[in-house]
């Protein structure tokens, strides 16, 4: 990578490490350091909010999302904006208007410690798993730019974000994600316009887009029934309804952000930015995969986007079976190349069923390339002995590296710096303060302490949760797609930790123990269906929330319902 490229990276990753600690002076008391005294303005939250979102598994797994299988994903999303009226008119003004610091200090009132400390404690452990799934997408990026193993790149990532998190705390965090949404959306446009500009100049944007809609790319909707596929309409309104709901409302990476303005009002202000934001720029996202696969269509690609395992099986006693492949390799490349500007030129002006001809032929000769591709794959696990290789997570940085010119490559890799560093801030802050607050000022000397002592706790909480989060990501980086990783680790939670709080506001007679083996019932169904069945993941986070709500109900009727003196009392 050149010096210019290089010197972008390292002002921006001081700039904005400068920034957070520049904050460090309005957290000097604990409502300030976890909830900004809540005096943040609106649109500094929503945009917060939404640069969480957009991560950097968003630019590297949703990329090579849409690469590989196009828009589908989007159908995760269709939910978002009926989550967020629902969550506006019901969860935000309960909680802000609770004055607390965690949602899961409510349970405690509502139902009894043991609830609120068993939802803390899933929170901690999803949002843990899903922080490391998040770091592991910049580590890739790194591992193919440095050269080095994916393991130490992880730590990189992981450890210097935490520094303007401890020392800064929500406030640092919503500031600084300001700043990086707007180099994130740029990065995003930036390569859209690199990618375009990269097709070739007797293809249209319109005639390659046929022919990603010819491999199904561009399909946004899918009817069917099946509940064992990732992502359809129904998964994607129903399923997802769940995790939206779970995740904006009883998520503490989320609640402490509306938790931050001024007013109901302005809280519902800012969640509102992602219901109408979200789909956009989620589907600005998945057209940079799409205009991926077509930029390899006419520009070859590599057979395996991964050059750490490429240099593996090179190196290897079946270097030259791999060799013979990637000569079959380039030949079908070459043959889809040549099909496609066929089906291109008919899509010009060839009659209808010429285009389904040349179309049928395109699709047969990417069919041809994906075949080879697969058995190099094959050989990849053959000699590394790692099963679960995927080169997903590759194809976006290997694009960014490899064909764009200096100085963009390192205005996009800061790109997936902000992102990251964005999204990490945001959930080890989360993280922190469910760590004080629900579990260290509950217990021991915890309950007596000051402000000062409080601050320190927390500080070494994000360090510690820093730490477990790079030790995941090592693991989480060969699972596949980034997106659906940590997708799969929130709906394990998400739907449980959902079903306590629908127990908790609408059933007025579920009581403490209902609330507590509703939640054990509904994580042992949704283990159960996901270790022992094919049901797609989104449909965990339904399977979760009934499982807990029916449970609790049933329980908390045989064991007596709520106290009629609690019931007075408000709790």
């Amino acid at each position: 990578m050149h010096w210019l490229d290089w010197t972008i990276i390292a002002v921006y990753l001081v700039w904005i490490v400068w920034d957070g600690l520049r904050l460090t002076k309005k957290a000097d008391k604990i409502e300030g350091y976890f909830l900004a005294s809540r005096s943040l303005p609106w649109w500094a939250v929503g945009l917060s909010v939404m640069a969480t979102q957009l991560s950097a598994i968003t630019m590297i797994g949703t990329t090579g999302q849409g690469y590989q299988f196009g828009v589908g994903l989007l159908q995760q999303y269709y939910a978002l904006p009926i989550a967020m009226i629902i969550l506006a008119v019901t969860l935000v003004p309960f909680f802000h208007n609770a004055r607390v610091f965690t949602a899961y200090e409510y349970l405690e009132r509502r139902f009894d410690g043991k609830t609120r400390t068993f939802t803390a404690l899933l929170f901690l452990l999803s949002r843990g798993m899903s922080t490391g799934a998040v770091i592991s997408a910049p580590a890739v990026v790194l591992s193919v730019m440095l050269g080095v193993n994916v393991t130490a790149t992880c730590l990189l990532i992981g450890l210097p974000t935490a520094v303007y998190t401890m020392f800064g705390g929500v406030q640092a965090v919503t500031w600084t994600d300001v700043k990086q949404m707007y180099l994130i959306v740029f990065g995003l446009l930036a390569a859209v316009t690199a990618l375009v500009f990269g097709l070739p100049d007797s293809v249209s944007l319109g005639e390659a887009l046929s022919i990603a809609g010819a491999t199904g790319r561009l399909q946004t909707m899918d009817f069917s029934f099946d509940v064992t596929k990732n992502y359809t309409f129904w998964s994607g309104t129903l399923g997802a309804l769940f995790l939206f709901l779970s995740y904006f409302g009883t998520d503490q990476s989320q609640v402490q952000r509306y938790l931050t303005v001024r007013s109901v009002d302005e809280a519902r202000t800012s969640l509102m930015m992602s219901a109408y934001w979200k789909i956009p720029l989620q589907a600005l996202v998945l057209l940079v995969g799409v205009l991926m696969f077509l930029f390899y269509i006419f520009t070859p690609p590599p057979m395996l986007f991964n050059p750490v395992h490429d240099r593996e099986v090179r190196e290897s006693g079946r270097s030259a079976e791999y060799r013979a492949l990637e000569q079959r390799f380039g030949e079908s490349v070459e043959r889809r190349r040549q099909a496609a500007e066929a089906a291109a030129a008919m899509a010009r002006g060839g009659d209808g069923a010429a285009r389904a001809l040349s179309e049928a032929a395109f699709l047969s000769a990417d069919e041809q390339v994906k075949g080879v591709r697969a058995e190099a794959v094959s050989l990849v696990r053959a000699v590394t002995g790692d099963q679960t290789y995927n080169d997903i997570n590759y194809v976006f940085p290997t694009f960014v590296m490899t064909h764009l010119p200096i100085g963009l490559v390192g205005l996009l890799m800061a790109a997936i710096f902000a992102a990251a560093m964005s999204t990490i801030s945001a959930e080890l802050a989360s993280l922190s303060t469910a760590t004080v607050i629900d579990f260290y000022r509950r217990f021991g000397r915890g309950k007596t302490a000051e402000d000062r002592q409080l601050l320190i706790v927390s500080r070494f909480a994000t360090a510690a949760w820093a730490v477990f989060a790079s030790i995941v990501a090592i693991w989480a980086v060969e699972l596949g797609s980034l997106i659906e990783v940590v997708n799969r680790f929130g709906s394990f939670f998400y739907g449980s930790i959902l079903g306590v709080f629908l127990l908790a506001i609408g059933w007025p007679r579920a009581n403490g123990t209902g609330a507590f083996v509703g939640l054990l019932a509904g994580m042992g169904l949704v283990g159960y269906v996901a270790s022992q069945t094919s049901i797609a993941f989104l449909w965990h986070n339904l399977i979760g929330a009934v499982a807990v709500f029916v449970t609790g109900v049933i329980v908390s009727a045989l064991t007596g319902g709520r106290p009629a003196a609690a019931r007075d009392a408000g709790a």
